[in-house]
């Protein structure tokens, strides 16, 4: 009975999220998941590490599934470090084997298929074993057409082994004479980074309790300044609740930078001289038709004096502001 009434208020807690959502357009476009905690979650059990990480890829399947739902356009999974090749001899060969198993199921599930979804590899790929790399080379294959959502799969990376490898390239076409160094440029780097372009991170999830972004997507995601969501439960016990909050949190962050760049546009234009002042009402008119509905009212908080829609009529009298006192 108890089990019952928790499922239910769980369920309506969710409903609660998704209408606390703004909707697909304001969704972050690329999440990007830390999924730790799958060996805890195992420990916790009396089972073996094994079992957290099939237990894990379960939960991957419903991200994927939950991103689609939000209006998520990429998602990139952190699924093998650099650093794990560290672990037990036992234990890396079970997570390749389940690495096989997962990329090919994934390659040909229906559900792949019916929403256009890019399976790419992102790492140093050639250090896996070859059966997985032709795991990978086969599931990029078979959904390589596919551009209405990407999902990477981090294997064998490393952050900063990544930004080495690019500076390293850049370094020979210099010294080779291919690239003059004035033409090093943000779109240099990133076409050394991967074969194909990743968009910029929006936000980081980290699960299991640690906060720290652990060396992943560097350029992408500090570049951009993506949001962070840190949360305790072990991967295999992410909830959709936990996602619901974790896209909760970038929004929030969303508006609250989209009120300050307009604080600071409004009062700059302020500033500048009162004769602006007819400027200012059609950006902040402009910002405020941007916002959805329910934030539009408290968009007035950020209006400098004589921006308000009551005060937008009248811009001109006998060659004085019609904000200026008479």
């Amino acid at each position: 009975m108890l089990g019952r009434f928790r499922r239910r208020l769980g369920a309506y807690y969710e409903r609660l999220l998704q209408r606390e959502l703004d909707g697909p357009d304001r969704a972050p476009t690329h999440v990007a998941v830390i999924q730790d905690g799958n060996r805890r979650y195992a420990r916790r059990k009396g089972e073996a590490a094994t079992a957290g990480h099939r237990a894990g890829a379960e939960t991957t399947e419903r991200v994927l599934e939950w991103c689609q739902d939000v209006g998520v356009s990429e998602l990139t999974l952190y699924a093998f470090s650099t650093e794990n090749f560290n672990r037990p001899p036992d234990e890396r060969a079970a997570l390749f084997d389940l690495l096989c198993e997962k990329l090919r199921e994934f390659a040909d599930a229906d559900r792949v298929h019916e929403n256009d979804v890019c399976i790419r590899a992102l790492g140093d790929v050639e250090r896996l074993p070859e059966r997985v790399q032709e795991a990978i080379e086969y599931a990029e294959s078979r959904t390589a057409q596919y551009d209405r959502f990407v999902l990477n799969v981090a294997l064998a990376y490393g952050g900063r082994n990544e930004l080495l490898t690019a500076a390293r390239s850049v370094a020979g076409d210099v010294e080779r004479g291919d690239l003059d160094p004035d033409d090093i440029d943000v779109e240099a780097i990133e076409r050394r980074l991967y074969e194909r372009p990743v968009r910029d991170v929006d936000l980081i999830i980290r699960t299991g309790g640690d906060e720290r972004t652990s060396n992943f997507l560097p350029w992408h995601a500090n570049g951009n300044e993506a949001a962070v969501y840190f949360c305790t439960p072990h991967w295999p016990a992410f909830s959709r609740a936990d996602f619901l909050r974790a896209v909760r949190t970038y929004e929030h962050r969303e508006r609250s930078w989209r009120r300050t760049r307009a604080r600071r546009a409004l009062a700059l234009l302020k500033a500048v001289g009162e004769p602006e002042l007819a400027e200012a009402r059609a950006v902040f008119s402009r910002f405020r038709d941007s916002l959805p509905k329910t934030e539009r009212a408290g968009a007035l908080d950020v209006a400098p004096e004589g921006v308000g829609p009551n005060r937008v009529a009248n811009d001109h009298r006998d060659g004085r502001d019609a904000d200026r006192p008479e």
